[in-house]
This record gives structure tokens, C-alpha cells and sequence, in this order.
């Protein structure tokens, strides 16, 4: 039996483990520390010190022992004792007494015990799993010189001398005034060909909205959104559609059963997919002719939709 191995178990949870007739093993908290010289971080941690003045037995280590390996009390102390005569026959001989993850004993030159604590175990469980760190060290200085090295061997000066010599910031000058000028200029020509671009997005969106007719009789289920042209002093662009025939007698007669509803119903040109389309009427604005279709989606055909197109 090893009474060291449990006085490092109840090292964890006391702060003095005693055993009797030669010392007593105190613990320490010593905070988070950095070694400046080697740039070492040391976390929290106990330090294990001795005092060989506490000799008395105060039945911590007994019990825990006894406990442990299931013997008496009275067993465990005569056996705690033959171990203690055991270390003091050592150290009068000179020599060390190495009690693991504890520390090393020894005599002095007074014949005082002497104690060097281990480091291979951290006793406080509150940093369990925490260990040193080395900081690499920083080269700011090394980089410091390297560049001072360095503008020695080519030191760069700026003179009012040279800044002069430079000929190339005239054209630069002359460069920046030739930009504004186009500018200028070039806004203008941009905005004209914006307004032409707005004709041809207009007429493309109008022949979308043409090739959306179908070869067969039909109403659109979504009517498009209509797009307003900017047509001068142009009238009766705007038509609601109720229908394209490919049978032009059916169109002959959806047109006259909207011409005796009231409705001013047109049959138009037959168009290229050969169908003839049939209109409940022709407005000259987007207004009139989104209220007119309104109102007979609402009485008449839910599905009739708007054209709009220069007849």
C-alpha cells in the first residue's frame, strides 16, 4: 500500500492532508500567472507546500484509507506509521524520498526536510483541462529594421524639382476638359436615344401583347396590364376585345348580338393568324376604355381584356 496515491486523492478536495508522526501537505490557490521571459501562460492552479510541523493526526487520511481498502482504523494507522519510519529512514541516509504527483523530500544541511512540489498535476478542478501556452513572440522590431535597412540602400526623395518636370500632367489637364465637353455633348445625343428607345420598347410590348391570341376561339383568363402609348391627337386606340374567330361568321354573328345589346361593336381586319376579332367598342383613351372593360367583366365577360392598337 502507497499512502502517497491517497494523499494526491485527497489533495483535490482538502486544503491539509496530514500524516501523522511527519508533516502535513498544504495547498495554495495561485492565480493565472505569465512567465515574461519564456512568454509562458500558466492557468489557475493549487500549490503543494509542506509543513513538518503539523504532525498530528487528524483522521482525514486514517479513514480515507480505511475506507478504501475495507480494513480497520487501527490497521491503517499502525500501517500509516510503519510508512512514515520507512521515508525518515531515507532521508537520514541522504537520501530523496519522490512521492509521485506530490513532490521530492529531502534533508538540508540543518536536517530540516526540504520539499519540491510536482507539476505534473493541477489539483484545482475549477481548471481542469487548462494548460500552459507559449505566446509566439512578436517581430515588430525585426520588421522595423528590415525596413530601415532597406530605404537605406534606396532612399527615395521627393523634390519640388521633379514634381515640375513632369509634362504629363498638361495632358492630363487638357484630358479632363476634353471629358466634360463630351460629356456635354454626349448627354444630349444619350437623352434622344433614350426617347427613341421608349418607341421601341412600346411597340414591342404591344406585339407581345397581339401574339397572345390563340388559333381557336377564346377569352384571355388574365387580361395583360395595359400599357399606355404616347400617341399624338390619336383616337379610338384603345378597343376591348370580346373575342377571335376563325369562322368569319362566327364573328358576323358575336358582332351583331353586341351591336343590338347597345354596344358599339366593330369586327376588325383579319389578323396573321387568321383570325377575326370582334370588339365591344373603340375608345380614344386608357380611362374610359379600363372603365367600359370593367364594367362589362363585371355584367358580361368576365374574360374580354383590352387592345391596344392603331386601326
Amino acid at each position: 500500500m502507497k499512502i502517497e496515491f491517497y494523499i494526491s486523492q485527497l489533495l483535490y478536495r482538502y486544503q491539509c492532508v496530514a500524516v501523522p508522526g511527519f508533516g502535513a501537505f498544504l495547498t495554495e490557490i495561485q492565480p493565472a500567472r505569465l512567465n515574461e521571459s519564456t512568454m509562458v501562460f500558466y492557468p489557475p492552479r493549487k500549490v503543494v507546500s509542506f509543513n513538518f510541523h503539523l504532525k498530528n493526526n487528524d483522521g482525514l487520511l486514517a479513514n480515507h484509507i480505511s475506507q478504501a481498502e475495507k480494513i480497520s482504523y487501527e490497521d491503517t494507522v499502525t500501517h500509516i506509521e510503519t510508512v512514515v519510519s520507512e521515508w525518515k529512514l531515507a532521508l537520514q541516509q541522504q537520501k530523496s524520498l519522490v512521492l509521485k504527483n506530490i513532490g521530492q523530500l529531502s534533508l538540508n544541511s540543518e536536517n530540516n526536510i526540504v520539499f519540491e512540489p510536482s507539476d505534473s498535476l493541477n489539483y484545482l478542478t475549477s481548471s481542469f483541462g487548462l494548460s500552459t501556452y507559449v505566446a509566439p513572440k512578436i517581430q515588430r522590431e525585426v520588421y522595423k529594421e528590415e525596413v530601415e535597412a532597406l530605404e537605406e540602400k534606396a532612399p527615395i526623395l521627393f523634390t519640388p524639382e521633379r514634381r515640375n518636370n513632369r509634362p504629363y500632367l498638361k495632358y492630363a489637364a487638357i484630358f479632363v476638359l476634353g471629358l466634360g465637353a463630351a460629356g456635354f455633348f454626349g448627354n444630349t445625343y444619350y437623352q434622344k436615344q433614350v426617347d427613341s428607345e421608349n418607341l421601341i420598347v412600346q411597340q414591342t410590348v404591344q406585339k407581345k401583347v397581339e401574339d397572345k391570341i390563340q388559333e381557336a376561339t377564346f377569352f384571355i383568363e388574365s387580361p395583360l396590364p395595359a400599357v399606355k402609348l404616347n400617341i399624338k391627337e390619336e383616337k379610338l386606340a384603345y378597343h376591348i376585345v370580346a373575342g377571335a374567330f376563325r369562322n368569319e361568321e362566327n364573328a358576323q354573328k358575336i358582332f351583331e348580338k353586341l351591336s343590338a345589346k347597345g354596344y358599339k361593336a366593330r369586327k376588325i381586319a383579319k389578323n396573321k393568324h387568321g383570325l377575326h376579332p370582334v370588339l365591344y367598342g373603340s375608345f380614344s383613351n386608357y380611362a374610359e376604355a379600363q372603365k367600359a372593360m370593367s364594367k362589362i367583366q363585371k355584367t358580361e365577360n368576365p374574360e374580354a381584356w383590352l387592345l391596344i392598337q392603331e386601326l
